[in-house]
């Protein structure tokens, strides 16, 4: 706890400090669902460093505070009044956040998330490229970016684009939400652990020897798991991967249009919701990012996109409809799918120069 949050009794938005062998990273904003800020991606990334240094720290352990969920995801809100603004942030929020996500694929000791309740956006990024990443029967994972004309960023690209079959791209592209053994399935998961396990959990991890690796944080997760890996998506798997096979949205929509059945009319009317421009950019991120080699790559790709997103109506559009007005309903540019031309989308691929998104390995 800072001294100024000591000082009046306030607890600060980012708890982080050391409980037997494990080094705590606590989301401390209840109220917003632990929504993260920049300050706060700050202060993880001097949390870890701290953690890394410090041989008494054996796993890292990231966690939400409240009973919500770990992390509904960034600051949007915030975002949103700087791009009404032309501002500063989205440039500055994103290159140290996508820097922390690398960091964190990468981090030399067991990193543990506790992705119990809601896990979005912001959120996927600090959990899901963790080493141990622990879900339960109230997890709600999804990466919605595409309903406010944005894509699943955060390396998202990179998550969707390994799942099995096309379940990356209805996920990323819907916006659909997993269950805990759903996020096993699509690779955004390891383990399903009933939530009331998880304070033994914890205290099994805070009582690990100083030193303990990998294979011994494995281990005391197993003993409580419930050994589920995979949730009702998997058995709609054919019908995703039929539909979503194409690497243009157009074809993506005829196919659900000829579909007559019930899913494939409720996904039809699921992404007539979204941004036409999202959806197109997200398809070509993950066809994209399916060829890549690393996280780092996608992240990159990630960047470029995100800073033309951020000068874009459709993400002021989606934001107001969503989180400011709440009215539900965006009203996107272009409106349809088949007026997003390639000259549209060409500026969310283009090279940025001096502003390129280049990872400090040192770390």
């Amino acid at each position: 706890m800072t001294a100024t949050a000591a000082a009046t009794g306030v607890e600060p938005d980012l708890i982080a400090r050391r409980e037997g062998a494990v080094g705590v990273i606590r989301l401390n904003r209840p109220k917003a669902i632990n929504a993260v800020t920049l300050e706060m991606f700050r202060d993880i990334d001097k949390a870890l460093d701290a953690f890394e240094a410090d041989p008494a720290v054996s796993v890292i352990l990231l966690e939400g505070a409240g009973e919500r969920g770990l992390c509904a995801g960034g600051d949007i809100r915030a975002l949103y009044e700087s791009s009404k603004v032309k501002g500063e942030l989205g440039k500055i929020l994103w290159r140290e956040e996508y820097i922390l996500n690398a960091r964190i694929a990468k981090f030399p000791k067991p990193y543990v998330a506790f992705m119990d309740g809601i896990v979005m956006g912001g959120g996927v990024g600090l959990s899901a490229h963790s080493r141990h990443r622990v879900v339960t029967e109230r997890t709600k994972l999804a990466m919605p970016e595409v309903g406010l004309g944005f894509f699943p960023d955060v390396g998202g690209t990179w998550l969707l684009s390994r799942s099995p079959g096309e379940i990356g791209a209805y996920f990323g592209l819907t916006g659909q939400t997993m269950n805990g053994p759903d996020a096993v399935y699509a690779g955004f998961a390891d383990t399903v652990v009933p939530s009331g396990k998880l304070a033994a959990l914890r205290e099994a991890l805070i009582n690990l020897r100083a030193g303990a690796g990998s294979s011994e944080v494995k281990a005391v997760i197993d003993n409580l798991s419930t050994g589920e890996t995979s949730g009702p998506v998997a058995a709609i798997q054919p019908q995703i991967d039929r539909w979503f096979a194409h690497d243009q949205m157009e074809d993506i929509f005829a196919g659900l249009q000829r579909d007559g059945s019930e899913l494939a009319q409720a996904t039809l009317k699921t992404l007539n919701e979204k941004s036409p421009r999202g959806m197109v950019v997200t398809l070509k991120l993950l066809r994209l990012a399916r060829a890549s080699a690393s996280l780092e790559q996608c992240l990159v790709r990630e960047y470029r996109a995100a800073l033309q997103v951020f000068a874009s109506d459709d993400f002021r559009e989606g934001v107001r409809a969503a989180v400011i007005d709440k009215d539900r309903n965006p009203r996107w540019s272009p409106p349809r799918i088949e007026d997003v031309t390639p000259a549209m989308v060409a500026p969310y691929f283009a090279e940025i120069g001096v502003n390129e998104l280049v990872f400090d390995n040192a770390k």
